[in-house]
């Protein structure tokens, strides 16, 4: 049985890059036969900000957004992040819907694929991890950065990724599906 990756588009801002990204890896990983891949769009949850009377570690959900966020994070083995950079930092979004859960991330790998200017989002990137560790995901050093990323859609706005790439996502999704099976008996626990 293959592990499902969630592949969390990470901003919710109109005119958003994410998706592209994300559906190609999406077809990416399905390609590479290791993972059963699941978009997740931090969007299509409406979290506002941080809004249930509980800390998440209760699992004391209120709300139903918080619910049915629950119920997709809590079904992924590993997660890829498809992160931008704004302002030399993670997107306001996925910090907000990282922290709405607690036990949902708990022994599950996730790697980064990062997007934006010169740095390709490797600061959105490094800003993620520590808040990953805190909640109990391992971040891996492995990840996908996308320098320029305008620069990497055609006119119509299709993305098709250089050898460069496809190399990284390979080895990204190689490592998270080590990790993912080494950290599944603590996922069992």
């Amino acid at each position: 049985m293959k592990h499902q990756l969630n592949i969390i588009i990470g901003s919710t801002r109109p005119g958003r890059a994410g998706p592209v990204f994300a559906e190609w890896l999406e077809t990416f990983a399905r390609e590479h036969g290791k993972f059963e891949p699941v978009l997740t769009d931090i969007h299509a949850f409406n979290l506002p900000v941080l809004d249930e009377p509980h800390h998440p570690r209760l699992g004391n959900y209120q709300n139903d957004h918080t619910k049915a966020w629950s119920k997709a994070i809590g079904a992924g083995d590993a997660f890829v992040f498809v992160a931008p950079e704004y302002n030399y930092f993670a997107a306001p979004a996925i910090v907000n819907a990282i922290d709405y859960l607690a036990r949902e991330w708990k022994y599950k790998p996730a790697g980064i694929l990062s997007y934006g200017g010169v740095s390709g989002g490797l600061r959105a990137a490094q800003a993620l991890k520590p808040l990953l560790a805190a909640v109990g995901i391992m971040p891996i050093p492995e990840g996908v950065a996308l320098p320029m990323y305008q620069t990497l859609l055609d006119k119509s706005g299709a993305f098709n990724a250089n050898e460069l790439v496809a190399n990284g996502a390979k080895t990204m999704l190689d490592e998270l599906s080590r990790w993912s099976e080494a950290l599944k008996p603590m996922r069992a626990a």
